[in-house]
């Protein structure tokens, strides 16, 4: 599948990227060619994000040129870059959720005109490439896989020559997801070219031309993807073979009910939030199970709810068969529950603690050892920082670092295996490997499993369906604050997910073909 006929748009020549001591970029050379879709991959801390901020004009390179259709540039701002065709799509949108379609359109574009003729436009644009939009829609009132439209609708405007995707399909449904590589297909015969970030490596093998990857700041390898593996490009980002995940023995859902929901009702917290409506589940001892979803449509709302960051009724959330609605979070941690939000900088970490402190955080009322006699031992939590970095492989600058310190795939690290290092008998994580690379989510995931196969219940929500269905025993799909009943992992398939994240994860809604 490699094409790599076109004329060079881009290249980069020895680009270096220094964040004192830390070199996120070394002498990094990339050729992007008109109408190809070029995947940039690597671990987490590989130096992706800073090279496409320096081709975005984010960031300023230390060493090193760029050439634009043969010519020397210096892309000293995002402005610039747009001039010159270069658009970007990031991972984490940036629209204003009050305001409409046209209106969030409107503020990106340097000339955006007359109203009524944009809404024109992109009413043309966006059913011409396959991605629909009513200008007129408040962007509260809409999914996820639609916002993401708005961006790229947005980016199509500017008429680029070169559009960088972070991540595009981490928040969309398989359905949704194959739409959007028929438009990237068609935007490449166009001779657009797409510079496609992403650690989904059988969607890269499926529609990117060419392959650069990046290690510790180096660029270690090019290839044509569709002539590899996915495993064979895990072992290029990572240097070593990808430990796999062992499933073998599945849970055969014969233990207690360890967590049950029961007609769990919630309002949103917030205007934009999610109601949870009608939830019941229940999660055995020795088993995975997985919520599956699109962003947006109430997992937070869940997880909040389960953690006791929000209360419901005492007999709505039962632990180990005892009424738990009303506890606290502490009070459910010594209950023997462990929670690992979506968030890790900020809601799963402070940023500027040290990871030893921030043990002390989630781990001081378990009766560990950490408190004794109203005093807080900082050996103790010490030693148990210690002994997470090793048995995670948390890589970390210097010992017992600050956390924002930390890649997001090495905090992310951190997070799960505080929690996990406990062993507890329930454990609910969220998104638990939201960013991470293959040598890092592999880890994590078979630290679920064989939690589970411990004795305990573990509850993942994720937005990740290789990752769900590697690591759950059964499914559920949450949809407009409603789930699914979960079951077994043989009986649902990627399609049947895709339609309950579509909506059909109303109780007992039929699935039809047009659900979707």
């Amino acid at each position: 599948m490699e094409q790599r006929a076109g004329k060079a748009l881009l290249k980069a020549s020895g680009l270096t990227k220094r964040f004192g001591d830390i070199l996120a970029n070394d002498s990094v050379d990339l050729t992007i060619n008109e109408g190809e879709i070029h995947a940039l991959l690597g671990e987490n801390g590989a130096g992706k994000s800073t090279l496409v901020k320096m081709f975005y004009g984010s960031l300023e390179a230390d060493a090193g040129s760029i050439e634009w259709s043969g010519e020397p540039v210096s892309i000293g701002n995002p402005a610039m870059a747009r001039q010159l065709g270069i658009g970007m799509v990031f991972q984490h949108f940036s629209l204003f959720e009050a305001l409409t379609v046209v209106e969030n359109i409107a503020l990106a574009l340097p000339k955006p005109g007359n109203m009524s003729a944009l809404s024109a436009r992109i009413k043309e644009v966006s059913e011409d490439y396959g991605l629909p939009l009513d200008p007129a829609d408040i962007v509260a009132d809409l999914p996820v896989g639609i916002r993401q439209r708005i961006e790229i609708v947005r980016c199509l405007l500017q008429e680029p020559k070169l559009i960088i995707m972070d991540e595009p399909t981490s928040v969309l449904t398989p359905q949704e997801a194959d739409r959007l590589f028929v438009t990237l297909k068609r935007l490449a015969s166009e001779g657009c070219a797409v510079l496609y970030i992403s650690h989904r490596l059988e969607e890269v093998k499926q529609i990117c031309h060419h392959a650069t990857i990046l290690r510790h700041g180096k660029v270690v390898a090019e290839c044509d993807p569709t002539k590899e593996t996915a495993k064979s490009l895990a072992q290029l980002m990572v240097g070593s073979a990808v430990h796999l995940v062992n499933r073998s023995t599945s849970a055969t859902k014969t233990g207690d009910v360890r967590l049950e929901l029961i007609g769990l009702e919630s309002p949103a917290q917030t205007p934009f939030g999610t109601s949870l409506q009608a939830i019941d589940l229940d999660v055995f001892a020795g088993e995975v199970v997985a919520i599956a979803g699109v962003a947006g449509n109430g997992q937070g709302e869940l997880f909040d709810v389960i953690s006791g960051e929000v209360r419901v009724k005492s007999d709505m959330l039962m632990i180990d068969g005892e009424s738990a609605g009303r506890l606290n979070i502490n009070e459910r941690r010594q209950r023997n529950c462990a929670f690992v939000p979506e968030e890790r900088l900020g809601h799963g970490a402070v940023p500027g603690m040290k990871l030893s402190k921030n043990i002390i955080l989630t781990r001081h009322t378990t009766g560990e050892g950490i408190v004794q006699a109203g005093f807080v031992s900082d050996r103790r939590a010490a030693e148990l920082e210690k002994k997470v970095q090793s048995e995670f492989d948390v890589r970390m600058s210097q010992p017992d670092p600050d956390a924002k310190s930390l890649s997001g795939g090495n905090l992310q690290k951190f997070v799960v295996g505080r929690e996990l290092d406990r062993q507890p008998g329930v454990l609910v994580v969220n998104q638990p490997t939201w960013g991470v690379d293959a040598g890092a989510a592999a880890l994590i995931r078979q630290g679920l499993i064989e939690l589970a196969h411990s004795g305990s219940a573990v509850l993942v929500i994720s937005q990740d369906l290789d990752e769900i269905f590697e690591i759950a025993d059964r499914i559920a799909v949450i949809s407009r604050g409603q789930l699914s009943d979960a079951e077994p992992v043989e009986e649902m398939t990627r399609e049947k997910v895709g339609l309950l994240m579509a909506g059909g994860a109303e109780k007992h809604a039929p699935m039809t073909e047009g659900a979707a």
